[in-house]
């Protein structure tokens, strides 16, 4: 059994209020991180409020300590985040987060998980990653049991609002299947401190065509309450 951690280490940004979990849940929005605690823990307490990235432990349906941490957006956030909360004593990091569908097949609400990270952005660069980052394998084949619809190539990125008409198609052509920016950046600092990490996203956007098509709130607050579920029965399966 993974303990929840009652030792309090000098961290610059996460500032813990609250024990954690050796298993932690990313997402990147602080709202989405409340609302996973209060939907799916029992008696969360609140981990960190610094920064505005709330982050909440409690215990999971499988009986098991979990802390949910928000990242906030982008690489560089993510980053630190990851850092301090293994320095904290994090061992297992599920980013939990959103992405667009570049491709045609996609639905809106979508849950995939991902087995493959291309580093288009510069955090992940800059933390000495290559091309491909590979999340745990087993965590990633747990999430497909547990109710990820598939298996997925995600590319991150630096930019949400990319001015370049031929963005969507470079990104295509370099092979990825969706787009979000934080999962490189996570797996980059779990490989280099030594800590296992998956990658679970919600399908919010799909880009396959001219345009954006973007899920509709009151969908998308259903999608992530899935999105948590599906993450901690995976990692109570996985025995993370």
């Amino acid at each position: 059994m993974l303990p929840c951690l009652e030792r309090p280490r000098s961290t610059i940004h996460l500032r813990p209020s609250a024990p954690l979990a050796e298993r932690v849940l990313l997402p990147g929005d602080p709202q989405r991180a409340l609302a996973m605690a209060q939907g799916l823990l029992e008696a969360p307490l609140m981990f960190n409020t610094r920064r505005g990235l709330w982050g909440y432990t409690g215990t999971a349906p499988d009986g098991r300590p979990v802390t949910i941490q928000a990242t906030g957006m982008g690489g560089p956030s993510a980053a630190i985040v990851a850092e301090e909360l293994i320095d904290l004593g994090a061992r297992v990091l599920l980013r939990t987060g959103t992405c667009g569908a570049l491709r045609d097949g996609y639905e809106l609400g979508e849950l995939v998980a991902v087995d493959r990270v291309l580093a288009g952005d510069g955090a992940s660069r800059a933390l000495g990653a290559g091309d491909l980052l590979r999340p745990d394998s087993d965590l990633t084949a747990a999430l497909q049991d547990a109710g990820a619809a598939r298996t997925v190539t995600a590319i991150s990125v630096d930019l949400f609002y990319d001015p370049r008409p031929d963005a969507g198609e470079r990104l295509r052509a370099a092979g990825a299947d969706v787009v979000e920016m934080e999962a490189a950046a996570v797996l980059a600092t779990a490989e280099r401190r030594r800590a296992r990490a998956g990658c679970l996203l919600l399908v919010s956007d799909l880009l396959a065509g001219s345009g954006r098509e973007r899920i509709a709130e009151t969908e998308l607050e259903a999608a992530e309450r899935r999105l948590a579920e599906v993450a901690l029965r995976a990692l109570s399966a996985s025995g993370y």
